[in-house]
């Protein structure tokens, strides 16, 4: 079964790193979850061509759902999809919440609209 696979951008290496590894075990490692943290070098930054690097490994057949962190990585990641010419969506919703959301979603095997829909739900998440 082909599963949507989903792409952590962050400003953050590290960040994108630990939200990808949460998303796999919520995902039950069924779930291809790829990070793309930081710039080309590895500072602080988002990249295009790292998000692109991780949608293609991330990417089963099934759709890709990207989840960034803050307004460049946001930025970065609509430049990506506004090109990709793969089944990619940006989830507007929040980082870890949202990934956690969509992977555990994901790992039903519920379609691109069903994953992106769960992410979006992470929103109403209460903590408190």
């Amino acid at each position: 079964m082909r599963l949507v696979g989903l792409v952590v951008v962050s400003h953050s290496r590290g960040l994108a790193e630990g939200v990808a590894e949460l998303a796999r075990e919520m995902g039950v490692h069924k779930v291809r979850v790829e990070a793309a943290g930081g710039d080309a070098d590895g500072g602080l930054g988002t990249s295009v061509d790292l998000i692109a690097e991780a949608v293609r490994a991330a990417d089963d057949g099934a759709g890709v759902v990207l989840l960034a962190d803050l307004g460049g990585a946001v930025l970065t990641a609509q430049t990506f999809v506004a090109d990709a010419e793969t089944e990619v969506e940006l989830a507007d919703a929040p980082l870890v919440e949202g990934a956690v959301a969509a992977a555990s979603t994901a790992a039903t095997g519920a379609d691109l609209a069903a994953v992106v829909a769960a992410a979006h739900g992470a929103y109403g998440f209460r903590k408190l």
